[in-house]
């Protein structure tokens, strides 16, 4: 999982939605998300969705920052 991608993030909501499911949260370890940060095109749309950290959204989706390292869960 250390080496989980933006684009292997995009994929993951996007089978999500396909699959009929609406989400509306991204559930994200710490590390992983450090490192979805050092994407450039992650980092742009997460920044400058919101000036206070705990709003931030990516795809629409807001982001909720776990303790767990490198976990992901898409959740309605």
């Amino acid at each position: 999982m250390h080496s989980f991608s933006v684009q292997d993030l995009d994929q993951l909501i996007e089978t999500d939605r396909k699959e009929g499911n609406k989400p509306s949260k991204i559930l994200i370890g710490y590390k992983l998300f450090h490192n979805l940060m050092n994407d450039r095109k992650f980092n742009d749309e997460v920044a400058n969705s919101a000036l206070d950290a705990s709003k931030r959204k990516y795809k629409k989706l807001k982001i909720k920052i776990t303790t767990d390292e490198y976990s992901i869960q898409l959740i309605e």
